[in-house]
């Protein structure tokens, strides 16, 4: 495909001779379009509210409570017990911590917070609008290609927990925006803006995930690069290093005051990644899972990712393609690649299917991915679309079938999870089990359906893009009804279930003893919201003077309550069991 340039800016018009921008501003179709683009930014918001709109209580143990517990601490209250046992990056909670300075109960808070995730998310379609205006789409067709790739179900899915995938894809793309409009033509005020935005979207994303490091380590690397080969004017390079320095400064402050108000420790993700990347036993697992992920993004895209993977490899070897163009590619393949390979590495061995092709990690790359492989789609003609889809085609089957000839009867026999793969099990037909070579035929089947579409409408691309756009919120919405919904319902008993049943109060602050459900501590973090809870074992360590509750299993079948704390202090007394569910609960007097 033969890239064409990023469209002219208003400095560049100006120099031409072309009208000046206040005289553009008063041009009634430039503000109608600008309302145009609003209008599809406010209905991606409207649907993602509507997908969540039932949901009020965490269902992902212990991500979603640890990420809440900070945005608690950050929004000025108490604070509690880290569910996820270490201090995680704080710039998700950092964004959704208003809901939990206005709301007076956890169920408000967690509405809220669904909300300034759906304002998040949706952000993909704007920005989506404009990397496929700059990859030469007229505005219609960028327009509808931008709904489809906001649609997504991996983007749309994990909004739909308090979950850092809620804004990384949104930084990714907006980061990958920033580079290209760095490195292609324009003033040096311009360039250096750009740049500013590329060093501190990166370095948000480091301070929301430990993701985010690949993206540092990526940006880091072409800034020395194009400084060292003087590809971009060394002002603005030195402006993104400028602020690539100052975020990242910020990420560390934060992460600092952070672990100051917890007892647990910061994590060490890096030294997880070290040893999965460095262990020989783990070599053949750590490249099956990153084939795996890699896998997972191409057919949860229907194969446009994999159109993606293959126009970026070409480009970076092709000169007839631009600079910024060829650049920006192989940095999106590159994060890809090191994404999974980081992820494949630092996940433990839990014994889990999905861990073989995990989509949680990578999912932040499906936008950016979608909107390169959309813009192929609607741009290459014959024997190019023809090879591009042929290699597409070609890599996903190499990948899955890496995954199936190394994991073999494992991805039968292994725990089946289905939160961690609802793409593939969409795609397969089966809620059940995973079928990856079904799932990459119907994948591809998908897109050779949406490519004789383009076909027999005259090569329009806005049919393809409204067809694909309407598939998406088909599957998004199948997607929410059978796994997101069935997988929040089953986690309420843990939730605001246990907080009725146990009689607990947002006020209060509760012990709970490490042999107890480790689901429920991990909600209480949260539904316990006013006060705060410990984990201890209140057998042999002294109980906290604050304490108004304590949680622990009941006694044996057939013993007096009380015998499951000997020696307990006077004043407390069993107020509640519920043996069914395995517990009992103690209150002082």
């Amino acid at each position: 495909m033969q890239l064409t340039s990023a469209p002219a800016t208003d400095e560049d018009r100006i120099a031409e001779g072309a009208p000046h921008r206040t005289e553009r501003r008063t041009d009634p179709r430039r503000w109608l379009r600008i309302w145009v683009l609003f209008a599809g930014y406010f209905a991606e918001v409207l649907f993602r509210l509507y997908l969540v709109r039932d949901f009020s209580y965490p269902s992902v143990h212990p991500d979603e409570e640890s990420y809440l517990v900070l945005a608690r601490v950050l929004a000025g209250h108490p604070t509690t017990e880290m569910p996820v046992g270490v201090v995680i990056p704080g710039g998700y909670p950092l964004l959704i911590s208003p809901a939990l300075r206005i709301a007076d109960d956890p169920s408000t808070a967690y509405h809220l917070v669904m909300g300034i995730n759906a304002l998040l998310n949706a952000l993909v379609f704007p920005l989506a609008w404009v990397g496929l205006r700059r990859l030469g789409l007229g505005r219609p067709q960028a327009y509808a290609f931008a709904a489809a790739t906001a649609l997504l179900p991996p983007l749309v899915f994990y909004s739909e927990f308090a979950l850092t995938d809620t804004v990384m894809p949104v930084l990714v793309l907006a980061w990958l925006l920033c580079l290209h409009g760095w490195l292609a033509d324009g003033t040096t005020r311009r360039r250096a803006w750009h740049a500013a935005g590329a060093g501190l979207t990166a370095a948000y994303a480091m301070a929301t995930h430990d993701r985010g490091g690949v993206v540092v380590a990526l940006t880091g690397v072409v800034f020395a690069g194009v400084l060292l080969l003087r590809w971009a004017p060394w002002r603005s390079t030195v402006a993104g290093l400028g602020s690539l320095g100052a975020g990242v400064l910020g990420a560390k402050l934060l992460d600092s005051w952070l672990r100051a108000r917890f007892t647990v420790p910061a994590s060490d993700v890096g030294g997880f990644l070290w040893k999965g990347l460095t262990d020989p036993q783990a070599a053949s697992r750590t490249l099956t899972r990153t084939a795996g992920q890699i896998w997972y993004v191409i057919i949860s895209t229907w194969g446009v990712a994999g159109v993606a993977v293959v126009i970026c490899l070409f480009a970076v070897f092709d000169k007839r393609v631009t600079r910024p163009y060829r650049v920006v590619g192989g940095v999106l393949v590159a994060l890809l690649v090191g994404t999974a390979l980081a992820a494949a590495a630092a996940l433990p061995d839990d014994k889990r299917i999905d861990d073989w092709v995990y989509a949680r990690y990578t999912a932040c790359l499906v936008p950016a991915a979608f909107v390169v492989g959309s813009a192929a789609l609607a741009r290459l003609r014959g024997r190019a679309l023809g090879r591009t889809l042929a290699g597409a085609a070609g890599l996903t089957l190499a990948l899955g079938g890496a995954v199936v000839l190394s994991a073999g009867p494992l991805l039968r026999t292994q725990a089946f999870v289905a939160w961690g793969m609802p793409d593939a099990l969409f795609l397969g037909g089966d809620w059940s089990s995973l079928h990856i070579m079904r799932t990459t035929a119907v994948a591809f089947a998908v897109l050779g359906l949406v490519v004789l579409l383009r076909t027999i409408t005259s090569r329009r691309a806005v049919w393809l893009a409204v067809a694909l756009a309407l598939f998406a919120g088909f599957a998004t919405v199948t997607i929410t009804d059978r796994i997101s919904y069935p997988h929040s319902n089953w986690r309420r008993s843990l939730a605001t279930g246990f907080t009725e049943r146990a009689g607990l109060h947002p006020d209060d602050s509760v012990v709970f003893s490490w042999d107890g459900d480790w689901g429920i501590r991990s909600t209480q973090a949260f539904e316990v919201y006013r006060g705060r809870v410990w984990y201890l074992d209140p057998r042999n360590r002294p109980i906290p003077a604050a304490a108004t509750a304590v949680v622990m299993p009941p006694a044996t079948e057939g013993a007096e309550p009380e015998a499951a704390w000997p020696g307990h202090p006077a004043e407390w007394f069993v107020e509640r069991v519920d043996r069914q569910q395995g517990w009992m609960v103690w209150r002082r007097r």
